[in-house]
């Protein structure tokens, strides 16, 4: 007597939009702790509807590979306390938005502005003396109320920022000085970043101002800011508290969009939204009949 071989189980589509979740995330687009884009937009990028969307969200905040807040929005997972900046080396961004994408609020404390004696390695990244000086700001900043940086932006003299008054809301608001320059049109293209590792006591006052207690290991960054035809614009030393940024390189071939799942196709009123490949593939069926 013959068998005839089960028919295989046929994925539903909310299976077929947690797979397609799951591999787009494995890509490494979005790293711990990272804000996802919104419901509506990944929806329509799968090609699915919200509600099936939420459904496979559902299953993959269960396994602990995403979180939702309230209010804030859906993250990836396995990050129980993201650090207040996760940078990769690979593209220069503000730290401003760093930030925003991890939802963590920035703030400053003891904020100065003015004209200060640049020093030995600001004097070097712009070619000109320790003595001279150039518009330097100062700072603590804040990641969620908790102190995460001590940073120290000194501005090449003769570049025209904004009136203090105005500068110094925007830093207290989050901005970075890079946020002010592009603001600004300063065409900053690219920039050398320098990770300088270093012992920090609480007796130090940059060590009473980050919350450090004993001696520990932080991070300090010296990054220089160049205009596409290499001249250094600002110079910028950055010590992080325990913490307060994780670094990392990325090297990738191609990160794209989630593919639309071809099943999402509305069959009658009130069903999925139709993927625009599926109904492409659709009407060239019929034309080919």
């Amino acid at each position: 007597m013959a068998f005839m071989e089960p028919a295989p189980v046929r994925q539903s589509l909310v299976d077929e939009t947690e797979q397609a979740l799951r591999t787009w995330l494995a890509r490494g687009a979005h790293r711990p702790g990272d804000r996802l884009p919104p419901e509506l937009e990944l929806a329509g990028m799968l090609g699915v509807s919200r509600g099936t969307l939420r459904t496979a969200l559902d299953r993959l905040e269960e396994a602990g590979e995403i979180t939702r807040r309230q209010g804030s929005g859906t993250y990836v997972g396995n990050a129980v306390r993201p650090v207040a900046f996760h940078e990769g080396l690979e593209v220069l961004r503000p730290y401003s938005e760093l930030a925003g994408r991890r939802g963590v609020a920035l703030s400053v404390r003891d904020l100065e502005i003015g004209p200060r004696r640049m020093g030995a390695d600001a004097a070097r990244a712009f070619g000109l003396e320790a003595d001279d000086e150039a518009c330097t700001i100062a700072r603590v900043v804040l990641a969620d109320d908790e102190p995460v940086a001590l940073m120290r932006d000194v501005v090449r003299p003769g570049v025209a920022l904004p009136p203090a008054g105005e500068l110094r809301r925007a830093l207290e608001g989050g901005e970075m000085v890079l946020d002010v320059l592009l603001g600004l049109g300063v065409p900053v293209a690219f920039a050398v970043t320098r990770v300088k590792p270093r012992l920090l006591t609480g007796r130090e006052r940059l060590g009473r101002a980050l919350g450090v207690d004993g001696t520990t290991a932080v991070l300090e960054l010296e990054e220089v800011m160049h205009l596409p035809d290499g001249e250094v614009v600002q110079h910028s030393a950055d010590v992080f508290a325990p913490g307060g940024i994780d670094l990392q390189v990325r090297r990738d071939l191609d990160l794209a969009a989630p593919t639309p799942l071809v099943r999402a196709v509305g069959r009658s009123a009130g069903a999925e939204p139709v993927a625009p490949r599926a109904d492409a593939l659709r009407r060239a069926r019929r034309v080919a009949r």
